[in-house]
């Protein structure tokens, strides 16, 4: 949590904390001065929503500490635990306030004395504990404190009791002299309600129940992140103002490591654009889709076991499948052991489409990592260029740009850039060129490899 947000929670509890204790301080003054069950009980109840405040100043200040190598999910669940302990204190409350407003009834207590002090200190407390306690709800909401949603529902009471405390003196002034108890007894009822309220969002949240509308709403995230599946388990719980969302995400088999971590990183970005703070674990799990083709097929086979293939041809003849695979090893590798290795990845090609299909592997050592070189002379970069304009006299290819040469341990290496015509498919492209390189080759013994880049004329 943002270091501005945790300011706000404490200041909005520190004023808190002033107006109970001058509100407390004058219900409970003024209620013994005229004898007023009723208003003493508003006083102790104000007493009781001011010891909850001091608690949550201090709780809101622990639970805002971030995880630590002994509380994985940060401190936010001391906000419930605190919220508990707050109830339970209001129903003792309850209950007390009940049993002496019986014993008044029964033993027929003598009414207050009345005057318009008592009306303006409940008067001045209505108006106190419904600024506060929106102030208090309006943070609760936003920071998703439950201690200080606690304390706004106890200010919220306090609204409700001063009605019923003024309601009950106002019927003792017009002789009934059972208004006090009846009015204490109802600032009692209250006090449970409320609590019965709280008390079972602080439960669901102890108890890691999701919050309504949640997970849909994490669900619905993730899903829209291209590349995902599917989703095969989604969990959340809730701790403090943290969502932690748990989540088994299908992604395809086919896609490498590193485009499965940018699904990660979005999902995370879409999870906390949905429920502002969230915190997702994000568990990627490969799964088939139904549209992959027999060489994607094939080259997740091949990735599982750790081996780079290439040049993968199928055919289909109808009643079976012929496949032909170039088979990367290490270049000193003994024979019997390239092949062994080629009969397991054929072994595994059977097993995935079965025994119609026919594999062919073709065993070459695998290239080698160029060293690192320099870049050749300006004029063995032009003796190269003009050999291979030379080699490209038929107009099929032309315009060789961009040729580059370096020098390394092994040979050179040759890049250069041509035009072909736009319409021209890339297998007959691909054939002369590869003429063109075999002749540099022969003309350069030097020269170890060539890469070439073919585009059409008006390419960018």
């Amino acid at each position: 949590m943002s270091q501005s947000v945790a300011n706000v929670k404490a200041r909005v509890a520190a004023i808190s904390v002033l107006a109970s204790a001058t509100m407390a301080a004058a219900k409970f003054t003024v209620g013994i001065a005229i004898g007023s069950l009723a208003l003493i009980s508003e006083a102790l109840h104000s007493s009781v929503d001011l010891v909850a405040t001091l608690i949550t100043w201090v709780v809101v200040r622990m639970s805002d500490r971030p995880a630590d190598d002994a509380h994985h999910y940060g401190h936010g669940k001391i906000e419930s635990l605190s919220a508990l302990g707050v109830i339970a204190m209001l129903y003792v409350l309850a209950g007390g306030i009940v049993v002496e407003a019986y014993s008044r009834l029964r033993e027929g207590a003598p009414p207050p004395v009345l005057s318009a002090l008592p009306f303006v200190v409940l008067l001045a407390d209505i108006v106190v504990n419904l600024w506060r306690a929106r102030a208090l709800h309006k943070t609760a909401v936003a920071t998703k404190s439950q201690a200080l949603a606690a304390d706004a529902l106890h200010f919220a009471s306090d609204v409700l009791g001063s009605f019923a405390v003024i309601v009950g003196l106002a019927l003792s002034g017009l002789g009934f002299p059972w208004g006090d108890a009846g009015a204490a007894i109802g600032v009692a009822v209250m006090i449970s309600l409320l609590g019965v309220r709280l008390g079972r969002s602080t439960i669901q949240t102890l108890l890691d129940r999701a919050p309504d509308g949640v997970s849909d709403k994490a669900s619905e995230a993730i899903s829209g992140v291209a590349g995902v599946v599917g989703i095969e388990r989604l969990r959340v719980r809730m701790v403090g103002p943290t969502y932690f969302i748990d989540a088994i995400v299908q992604v395809p088999r086919t896609y490498p490591i590193d485009r499965i971590e940018d699904i990660k990183r979005k999902a995370q970005a879409a999870v906390s654009g949905a429920l502002d703070d969230a915190d997702l674990t994000f568990t990627a799990v490969p799964v088939a889709r139904d549209n992959e083709s027999v060489r994607e097929r094939i080259m997740v086979i091949a990735r599982n076991s750790g081996l780079a293939i290439h040049h993968v041809t199928v055919h289909d003849l109808g009643e079976k499948l012929t496949v032909s695979i170039d088979l990367e090893v290490d270049g000193n590798m003994p024979l019997i052991e390239a092949h062994d290795i080629a009969h397991q990845l054929e072994h595994h090609i059977v097993d995935e489409f079965g025994t119609d299909v026919e594999v062919d592997t073709h065993i070459e050592p695998l290239e080698p990592e160029l060293p690192h070189g320099a870049d050749s002379s300006a004029a063995r970069v032009e003796e190269i260029r003009a050999a291979l304009a030379g080699f490209a006299s038929d107009g099929v290819i032309n315009d060789i740009h961009s040729v580059r040469v370096r020098d390394t341990d092994a040979g050179e290496v040759v890049n250069f850039h041509c035009h072909a015509a736009a319409a021209m498919s890339v297998i007959a492209v691909h054939e002369h060129v590869d003429e063109i390189e075999r002749k540099l080759r022969r003309a350069f013994p030097s020269v170890k490899r060539v890469i070439s880049h073919a585009e059409p004329p008006n390419a960018d």
